[in-house]
């Protein structure tokens, strides 16, 4: 019995130990193939554009439907045995 217990505790603490190592090799190889960022080279100025006008903004509003005013004489509801 107790040996039991402990090959299931080994195969847990084995497979949880592999699945991590390889995320983390998984993230080394990613951070591998990033390029380096070429040196920022300082750009004159921009001119000052024009800002466009703002485009109007429209809204959709829906109707509230109205409830009725009636409704139909409660049914009975029989259940078969």
């Amino acid at each position: 019995m107790f040996i039991g217990i402990l090959y299931l505790f080994l195969t847990f603490a084995i497979c949880f130990i592999l699945v991590h190592l390889i995320k983390l090799a998984y993230i080394g190889l990613i951070t591998l193939k990033k390029k380096p960022e070429p040196p920022k080279t300082e750009k004159p100025a921009p001119k000052p554009e024009k800002k466009p006008e703002p485009q109007p903004v429209y809204y959709i509003v829906e109707k509230k439907r109205s409830r009725k005013s009636t409704y139909s004489a409660p049914q009975e509801i029989e259940f078969k045995k």
